[in-house]
């Protein structure tokens, strides 16, 4: 079995679903403290040819906080505000009115924490690329806790009986190859590689959310970009 574990991320960009798409089970690491600014409740998107950050609002959100315990500013008119800036920067897209139906739908998702969101915005959106690996929380499963680092990585990858364990090009320096080979583990990192793509007549902006990705892709482009990696 080939598996991943990630933090959970809002309509993440492509090097995040061709993580999901290259293993069997995606783990989502959702009992590990929350991180102030980064990509867990924010992400980017292109407005009048330029990247935008958009950012869902969190209720006492702390890097004291475990992600799952995160909730989101229910009354905050964030949703509206998105849609409608969804709206203008891609209404003239090829793909417009159904990644619309879909990221409305995502938007609209009754849910109490951005761990629960980012659960059903990811499961909904592979749906979409039609990719079917198995995604779960690791709050649910390995009772692991006390463990940090690559040992907890280490203890999900033998709780899975795995043979082999894909992570992000980003954490090369953090994993060590022998420590998984000692324990039959093939270790990889994912290296994406920007595709370009058409984004209207603007110069091409990579590493955007995937909601970019999907208004300006067809299923058939989408299932090339999400190949478009390399294993290190």
């Amino acid at each position: 079995m080939t598996i991943a574990i990630m933090q959970p991320y809002i309509f993440p960009y492509i090097g995040y679903f061709q993580l999901i798409n290259a293993v069997d089970k995606f783990v989502i690491y959702d009992d590990v403290n929350f991180i102030n600014k980064g990509w867990i409740n924010r992400n980017q998107i292109l407005v009048s040819g330029k990247p935008h950050l958009f950012t869902i609002p969190l209720k006492d959100a702390s890097q004291n906080k475990l992600i799952h315990e995160v909730e989101l500013a229910i009354n905050d008119p964030w949703k509206k505000k998105f849609l409608k800036t969804i709206q203008q920067s891609y209404q003239k897209a090829p793909n417009y009115q159904k990644v619309f139906l879909l990221i409305e739908e995502i938007v609209n998702f009754r849910s109490e924490t951005i761990a629960e969101l980012t659960l059903h915005a990811l499961e909904q959106i592979c749906a979409y690329m039609k990719i079917k690996t198995e995604i779960v929380k690791s709050s649910k499963i390995y009772n692991n806790s006390e463990l940090k680092a690559q040992d907890r990585i280490l203890d999900i990858c033998k709780q899975e009986k795995a043979s082999h364990y894909i992570n992000p090009i980003g954490g090369i320096e953090l994993y060590e190859k022998n420590k998984f080979e000692k324990e039959h583990i093939r270790l990889d990192f994912i290296k994406s590689v920007a595709s370009p793509y058409p984004q209207f007549k603007n110069a091409f902006v990579p590493w955007l959310s995937i909601i970019d990705i999907l208004m300006f892709n067809d299923d058939e482009n989408i299932a090339k970009l999400l190949k478009e990696f390399e294993l290190i």
